[in-house]
């Protein structure tokens, strides 16, 4: 594996999220508590290994290309469409981190009618987040491939 394969492998840890999200949210309005609470525990680990490749690449790439990120550039047309998209991927990217750690620090500690309260937040805004990750992923190097800047492997 090389820096240039961590953008698939942090969409596939995004997907991954996504599934498990799914699938606790699920698991929940069917009283199975259990596994709701592995399908979110097991998505709190796979965001937690996105965040740290996340930031691995994008350390690396400033050191190496001077720029933390790839720009949109073309088509033009869509350059809009795709800022919204990342923009509102990257609010609700920081909003979650806190959300989740309340979210999950009260289910710990029993407190499920807390709990309640804040996952009704946490969970959509959570898979939001998720399901857009991949999308930016998609668009910058599938639909619309932009130049990365990095050498390829």
């Amino acid at each position: 594996m090389t820096i240039s394969d961590l953008p698939t492998l942090n969409a596939s840890l995004n997907a991954a999220s996504t599934v498990l999200l799914l699938l606790g949210y699920r698991f929940i309005r069917r009283q199975r508590r259990d596994a709701h609470r592995n399908c979110m525990l097991a998505a709190t680990v796979t965001s937690l290994l996105f965040l740290a490749s996340y930031v691995t690449y994008h350390v690396w790439r400033k050191k190496y290309t001077g720029s933390a990120h790839t720009e949109f550039v073309d088509p033009a047309w869509f350059k809009p469409i795709y800022r919204t998209i990342l923009a509102t991927h990257l609010l609700g990217a920081m909003s979650i981190v806190p959300l989740v750690l309340v979210t999950l620090w009260r289910a710990l500690r029993g407190r499920f009618e807390a709990h309640r309260k804040i996952a009704r937040w946490t969970w959509p805004i959570w898979l939001y987040v998720s399901v857009t990750g991949v999308v930016i992923y998609l668009l910058l190097y599938h639909i619309f491939p932009q130049n990365s800047g990095l050498v390829p492997p």
